[in-house]
């Protein structure tokens, strides 16, 4: 019986390693978004370029950030030290998810798949990120000095 235990912890956290790996081992940006009230959001995503653009992906049009972009679509994308203003551009349909998943399968390789069998991705929506001049060609302020 206590054998037993012990495999099973030992498969459990094999399976936990790998889903650790596969989310977060590779190029793993943070998209903030305000939600309705307001508030921040932050959600770590995977990123592509294409087309001279950056795209992520909702798993599911029901994502809580996607509705965030869908109501106010600027926002910030995180990668390593850099904080990049951005517009999202929302890409709903058939040509979009294949697209997106296209671009993530292509980058990701196995991790993507592996994360495909704990999400179904069959309804995500593809999110194009193109960056926001305006807000991009703000100073940033001064540092207090002290």
């Amino acid at each position: 019986m206590l054998r037993a235990l012990l495999v099973l912890l030992l498969v459990f956290a094999g399976f936990a390693a790998v889903t650790l790996v596969a989310l977060e081992g590779n190029d793993v940006a943070v998209l903030r978004t305000a939600a309705n009230d307001g508030s921040p959001r932050e959600m770590r995503v995977w990123v592509a370029e294409h087309d001279g653009a950056l795209w992520v992906e909702a798993a599911t049009p029901e994502r809580a950030f996607y509705r965030d972009l869908l109501a106010r679509p600027a926002a910030e994308l995180v990668r390593g030290d850099a904080v990049v203003p951005v517009v999202a551009r929302p890409q709903p349909g058939a040509d979009g998810h294949a697209l997106v998943r296209s671009l993530l399968e292509a980058k990701y390789g196995w991790a993507d798949c592996w994360v495909g069998l704990l999400q179904d991705t069959s309804r995500s929506v593809a999110v194009r990120l193109d960056l926001d001049p305006a807000r991009a060609a703000r100073p940033a302020p001064e540092a207090p000095r002290g």
